[in-house]
């Protein structure tokens, strides 16, 4: 399923780790701390909305975002 082959950051780091002088260590960690900020702007960004928009609208918003997104997706391939 193409929905497996994971995000940009893990679709990015396959170039970059696949380069013969890319040290793999550096690889993994520069991709494991991408996602640690990401995450962690996604936590903090979710906590501070959460005070000001009552929760169960942050999921509908999250999940008409993310339809807009695999719309869109669809109509550029």
């Amino acid at each position: 399923c193409l929905a497996e082959l994971g995000d940009k950051t893990q679709l990015a780091t396959l170039p970059v780790a696949s380069k013969p002088a890319a040290s793999l260590v550096t690889v993994l960690g520069a991709a494991t701390l991408a996602l640690i900020l990401s995450s962690l702007l996604a936590v903090a960004a979710g906590s501070v909305i959460s005070q000001y928009v009552d929760p169960r609208y942050l999921s509908d918003i999250a999940g008409a975002g993310f339809n807009i997104i695999g719309i869109c997706t669809i109509v550029q391939a």
